[in-house]
């Protein structure tokens, strides 16, 4: 019998080396028995806890089986990864299911922060937690196929780039019941927003019945990523060492992933973040035919703008903007990107950004550009933590060696994406006539901070300049 430790919180505990039968046995979890042996008697309702709790009841969620860790196993997993290698089979599936521990190849687990949600829809006995996904008819309808930054260990390190192709490049696993999910998923879709159509009625874009319908809606592909860090990778884009990637990991999420520290020989994490999306106007093949113009805006959520329309900043506005370039540019024969993260309130969180719009609008003098940046770092203790080194790992995914437009004045997006070798012809600003009336405080900020300035705005940035701009009071 392998050892037994009954912890503090009444979870008896084991190793995952101490888990006994194959993992097909081991997947062989019978949903129903388990489940079954757990309602509770009637008139017990009011006494149940949600999950076992110091109280010692048991909720809804109560199988046979001990817990197990994942921090010490006897031997790795059967099935490695080769990270950067030219060919599915030889790189291997990254395995982050949890249905058979010892095959698990990978720290963390799939859906990035919504796996959480999957942790209450098991413990409410709503979701069987040796689920499988039926993968039929899951297929992408565009396919995004090789091309040599695939093969580079030092291209693409933020991201799987198979992760779409899981059933025909790993067909032969998922028939020998391995469980592998995809971390990319490819679909086609209608947008529409209401700009687009104020742009057709302007005359700035005419409907051409391809890209551009006449109800002002586009037709795009567009992809959903996961986050699969390779971490050797992932420290050498921020020139630190691997042990003080994993060491921070650890200790700021305040020990979340143990395996950090005490699996080396897992080198590929699942961060419990949010994703990506990328949309796709025009051919995708495009993107990898240097001869096409091809135009990109890469752009970090913000839900205040984006969604609801809050003039305080200009995302929304530069993003309409950067989707009617990419309108136009397929339009003229060419391809067009969006790359949007989920990175709110550069990657600070919402609550960090409304208290730093409070101590901006409170300050002495009012919301002014010359302490922007000093406002935030007051808060946050840092002005800025979207880190822009692993974003052009989605660019090199698509195959982008070049682009003609990058609609963007970020200097930190701009430096990644040359730095990482795709070539950048032009950068396009935001037109005046877009920026809401209370964001000049952001983009005045940002254009004396080093953001892209245009040829005729360049003699006016100065020290007065960034004096000048003020933005609203809290309650005006």
């Amino acid at each position: 019998m392998p050892p037994m430790v009954e912890s503090a919180t009444g979870f008896t505990l084991g190793c995952d080396h101490c888990v006994s039968g194959s993992p097909n046995e081991q997947a062989a979890f019978n949903f129903e028995a388990a489940f079954g042996q757990m309602k509770l008697k009637e008139g017990q309702g009011q006494e149940k806890s949600n999950a076992w709790g110091r109280d010692q009841k048991r909720g809804e969620y109560n199988t046979k089986s001990h817990v197990v860790l994942t921090t010490h196993p006897r031997r790795g997993s059967p099935i490695q990864i080769k990270w950067g290698a030219t060919s599915p089979a030889e790189r291997g599936p990254i395995i982050a299911t949890l249905s058979q521990p010892r095959l698990r190849n990978a720290i963390g687990t799939h859906n990035g922060s919504y796996s959480v949600y999957r942790s209450i829809a098991v413990a409410a006995g709503k979701m069987d937690p040796m689920f499988r996904p039926d993968l039929h008819n899951t297929a992408p309808p565009v396919m995004i196929p090789p091309n040599p930054s695939w093969f580079d260990p030092t291209k693409i390190v933020s991201m799987d780039p198979w992760g779409h192709m899981i059933v025909d490049s790993y067909g032969s696993h998922l028939k020998e019941g391995v469980d592998i999910r995809p971390t990319i998923a490819i679909t086609k879709a209608h947008i529409q927003m209401l700009e687009l159509v104020e742009a057709m009625e302007k005359g700035r874009l005419q409907a051409d019945g391809n890209i551009l319908q006449s109800d002002g809606s586009c037709v795009v592909t567009k992809a959903a990523i996961e986050h699969v860090w390779y971490l050797p990778g992932v420290a050498q884009r921020f020139n630190i060492t691997e042990a003080t990637l994993r060491r921070c990991m650890f200790e700021q999420t305040g020990g979340m992933f143990p395996e950090l520290i005490t699996r080396s020989d897992l080198e590929v994490f699942l961060p419990p973040i949010g994703g990506l999306t990328v949309y796709i106007f025009g051919p995708a093949e495009y993107l990898q035919d240097p001869s096409k113009v091809c135009t990109v805006r890469v752009h970090d959520e913000c839900n205040g703008s984006d969604v609801f329309g809050s003039d305080i900043c200009t995302c929304r506005p530069y993003l309409v903007h950067g989707i009617e370039e990419c309108v136009r540019t397929a339009q003229n024969g060419g391809v067009g990107v969006i790359v949007y993260f989920r990175k709110e309130g550069r990657s600070l969180g919402e609550v960090t950004k409304f208290l730093v719009y409070n101590a901006r609008k409170r300050q002495e003098g009012g919301d002014r550009a010359e302490t922007y940046f000093h406002r935030t770092a007051c808060v946050a203790g840092v002005e800025d933590m979207r880190f822009q080194e692993l974003m052009p790992d989605a660019l090199h995914w698509l195959g982008i060696t070049k682009i003609d437009k990058l609609i963007s004045m970020s200097d930190m997006k701009y430096n990644a994406i040359t730095g990482s070798g795709i070539k950048v012809l032009e950068r396009v600003p935001i037109p005046d006539d877009m920026i809401p009336a209370d964001a000049h405080v952001e983009i005045d900020a940002k254009m004396y901070a080093g953001y892209y300035v245009p040829e005729e705005k360049r003699a006016i940035i100065n020290d007065d300049f960034v004096k000048q701009s003020k933005g609203r009071g809290l309650d005006a």
